[in-house]
């Protein structure tokens, strides 16, 4: 064969080369979801994928088969076809010894280079652009391929299967998907456009009732508005009156003795039934739900589809009331500022200097949400601002006591009978200096 045959051979080789390394970033690269989506659309190709992904030892045993046999093959031809052409060309203007060395470095560096860029780098490039088209594109033909190869594929792997089960190798793959990697599609799609900002924290709000406890979202103790048994009909009109709530506690004379709720519905029912007084009594007190404070949101969720209530009461272990919890504050955890009544306070209020005021009560994921932290020193020892600052000053807090975290200084402004009411947050310096365990405190 002359030189341009030669070469021409060699150009067969690469193409083939390309193609088996393009189809095994492909099928490795194309995601189990999508290509779902498309065979539901009615796509046989991706059907024929997904089988090809749950059996994938065949193709990627003949897929190095073909490889090797033809980086071989390459070589050798590369050699045999280039090395004279080489040597012809050197003569031009070099005779003296080590010619034949240098022609046959030109011809390999020649073929690795035309090898590595045209059947390994630019196919595997072009493959993970678009993994699924790519991969129903070239399925068809992988088939061919594994048929062709399927003896020899067949042995290599039982000697591969041999020697994971030497090793105690699982190759079993796993398909579990996490929150970590939808929330990482999620904020992917929030910076292609999408998504909209506000979709991406509704996703992730939603997710977060999984590990977020009722405590972090419900009416605390010590602003629960109720009723006693024997309250009076004015006080009753009053608390009502006062107070934008559908749902009232009734109590045993003290709030850890509930004995039920009250829906203001009924009491308006009443009025327009033209009755002018309102009594507390078995009629009008319907049964509460009472959870412990150990419940997730989720489960919270569970409880009130299950008993269709949207009004619960929190319990510690000593069965003492720690707050009130309705659906509409979950609804508010997953929405946002959005899910919140127009006149209720904002939790963290932006002043005109940068600066934060942050409620006491505010939960942690809305705190690092609103001041863009990822993560807290060690969040699983409190839940609230409040709790946060107690447990990083380590002592009862008093106005003016500050800690120092990621850059921000997080200081008590107000306390009320122990109670952190209001935090200041400013930033001082850039973030990550210093850390929380070096986090300045403000002795007594």
């Amino acid at each position: 064969m002359n030189l341009f045959e030669h070469l021409a051979l060699l150009a067969v080789l690469v193409l083939a080369a390309g193609f088996l390394s393009l189809s095994e970033i492909a099928l490795a690269g194309a995601r189990k979801i999508k290509l779902k989506l498309l065979a539901e659309a009615g796509d046989e190709r991706a059907h024929k994928v997904i089988a090809l992904q749950a059996q994938s030892a065949d193709f990627f045993a003949a897929s190095q088969i073909g490889l090797n046999a033809i980086a071989i093959l390459g070589g050798i031809l590369g050699e045999g076809a280039l090395r004279p052409f080489f040597l012809e060309w050197l003569t031009l203007f070099y005779d003296g010894p080590g010619r034949d060395n240098v022609a046959f470095a030109l011809s390999f560096v020649f073929v690795t280079t035309l090898f590595v860029l045209f059947a390994d780098l630019m196919p595997k490039r072009l493959a993970m652009i678009a993994p699924e088209s790519t991969a129903m594109a070239v399925v068809r033909p992988v088939m061919v391929v594994i048929r062709v190869f399927k003896p020899l594929s067949w042995a290599l792997n039982k000697v591969a299967n041999m020697l994971f089960r030497v090793f105690g190798v699982d190759t079993t793959r796993e398909d579990r998907i996490t929150f970590d990697e939808i929330s990482a599609v999620v904020e992917a799609g929030a910076q292609a456009g999408v998504l909209q900002k506000q979709e991406q924290h509704f996703i992730e709000n939603v997710f977060e009732l999984e590990s977020r406890a009722v405590t972090s979202t419900m009416t605390t103790r010590e602003n629960v508005v109720f009723f006693t048994l024997n309250e009076a009909e004015d006080s009753i009109r009053q608390k009502i009156a006062t107070h934008a709530l559908s749902k009232f506690p009734v109590c045993d004379g003290v709030i850890d003795r509930v004995i039920g709720y009250v829906d203001t519905r009924d009491i308006l029912v009443q009025l327009f039934n033209r009755q002018s007084r309102f009594q507390l009594n078995e009629s009008s007190i319907r049964k509460v739900l009472i959870i412990p404070d150990s419940l997730t949101l989720s489960e919270l969720l569970d409880r009130f589809r299950a008993t269709k209530e949207t009004f619960a009461v929190v319990i510690n272990e000593y069965a003492l009331v720690v707050g009130v919890v309705t659906l509409s504050d979950i609804m508010v955890t997953v929405m946002g500022k959005w899910g919140a009544p127009l006149e209720a306070d904002q939790q963290a209020l932006q002043r005109e200097d940068g600066s934060w005021l942050i409620d006491g009560s505010t939960p942690v994921a809305d705190m690092k949400r609103v001041l863009e932290l990822d993560a807290l020193p060690e969040e699983e020892h409190y839940e609230t601002a409040a709790g946060f600052m107690m447990y990083m000053l380590r002592k009862v807090p008093k106005p003016t006591d500050s800690v120092e975290y990621e850059g921000m200084r997080f200081e008590v402004l107000d306390v009320d009978h122990y109670r952190i009411d209001q935090l200041l947050v400013k930033r001082i310096g850039a973030r990550g200096a210093p850390s929380a365990t070096q986090a300045d405190t403000v002795a007594d």
